[in-house]
């Protein structure tokens, strides 16, 4: 048990995909400048990281032993299709969400954080349990890195910024410092 708890606090905090690995920046760029977009989006991340874990546990196990040659090209299929799935039940479920997210839901498919959260769990060794919460904790963690990237975007659209940093320059510079302040939680346990 509390390995799992290690794993989880590790991918949401200290491993971070979006701060610390930097997996997964045009989302993070690209929809953080809502707080409720970029809390859908982070929902729907979690969604298919948790899919993307249970299949990636199951092919190793039982069908990429033959053919390990397979492993990419397979997650790859994986994560398409969940997306896929996914995006028909956003724009039938709620047509707003649908057009506010735009082409970044699409664009999960091509999401290194999720790409690298299946080929992580499958390089540590992760079991089925450890593979699921690693998920969890690197979605809660992406989630995380979206909704303070809104919520400081939200807050810097109303200051009187400078014209020089306005638009990509400030999300950089926020972006940077959010990292930096990530890297802080390294030290939270020993042995990170």
């Amino acid at each position: 048990m509390n390995d799992l708890v290690w794993i989880f606090i590790s991918a949401l905090l200290i491993n971070n995909f979006v701060l610390s690995y930097f997996l997964g920046l045009c989302p993070f760029l690209g929809v953080s400048s809502r707080l409720d977009t970029a809390f859908r989006l982070g929902l729907a991340n979690i969604f298919v990281m948790l899919i993307t874990a249970l299949c990636a546990w199951l092919l190793n196990t039982y069908v990429l032993i033959y053919a390990p040659y397979l492993r990419l090209i397979s997650f790859i299929v994986v994560i398409a299709s969940t997306v896929q799935f996914i995006e028909m039940v956003i724009k039938r479920l709620s047509p707003a969400l649908f057009r506010a997210l735009g082409i970044f839901l699409p664009l999960i498919t091509t999401n290194c954080a999720i790409l690298g959260l299946a080929i992580f769990a499958t390089n540590r060794g992760y079991g089925l349990a450890e593979g699921l919460v690693f998920a969890l904790g690197a979605g809660a963690g992406f989630t995380l890195a979206l909704v303070l990237m809104a919520g400081i975007r939200e807050e810097v659209a109303l200051a009187d910024v400078p014209v020089l940093l306005r638009g990509t320059a400030m999300n950089l510079i926020i972006a940077g410092i959010l990292s930096m302040a990530f890297m802080g939680f390294a030290g939270l346990f020993s042995g990170a």
